[in-house]
């Protein structure tokens, strides 16, 4: 159930931020819709490790860290079984791919910096760390809304692109 819940709520705080960002109508439905596509490499994380309570270790968090590659490898040949290019699926694949990666280019799996982040990408970072933090997880409790925002402001520019962080806040 929970699982559900973070992709419905992710998608819906993309979606916030998109059009905090003024994009077209059509992009924010893209990027609504292709928000639940984020974590979709998961299907391939064993579930002693998806599924563990408590934090990861090194090489557990190895394996972990392989979702962004299952998950655009397996976009690739949905998009190779319909045999046509659909936008919703070029976003799903930037999505599944990069939402690791962090600004400063200390992310994973590319270690790619700024804008050279996908759009898409940046965009779910802001929205899935959001509802990581204030969600209720086996591990951990909550946190408020001003905790968020300290995170927020402290990672702009390191974590995640500050442009996007200034609109989550003001969302917020």
């Amino acid at each position: 159930y929970e699982t559900g819940a973070h992709i419905a709520r992710v998608g819906h705080y993309a979606h916030l931020i998109a059009q905090g960002l003024q994009l077209s109508a059509q992009d924010q439905a893209l990027v609504l819709d292709a928000a639940a596509m984020h974590d979709i490499g998961k299907v391939g994380i064993p579930d002693h490790i998806l599924l563990k309570p408590g934090p990861l270790t090194a090489a557990e968090f190895e394996v972990m860290k392989t979702h962004t590659t299952i998950g655009f490898d397996s976009i690739v040949r949905a998009e190779k079984a319909l045999g046509v290019q659909v936008d919703f699926l070029m976003l799903a694949k930037e999505i599944a791919l990069s939402h690791q990666e962090k600004w400063d280019g200390s992310g994973y799996p590319q270690g790619l910096v700024g804008d050279a982040i996908p759009l898409s990408a940046r965009l779910m970072a802001v929205a899935d760390v959001y509802d990581a933090l204030t969600s209720r997880r086996a591990y951990k409790e909550p946190w408020s809304a001003e905790q968020v925002a300290d995170l927020l402001r402290k990672e702009s520019g390191h974590h995640f692109d500050p442009e996007l962080v200034d609109i989550a806040l003001e969302l917020q």
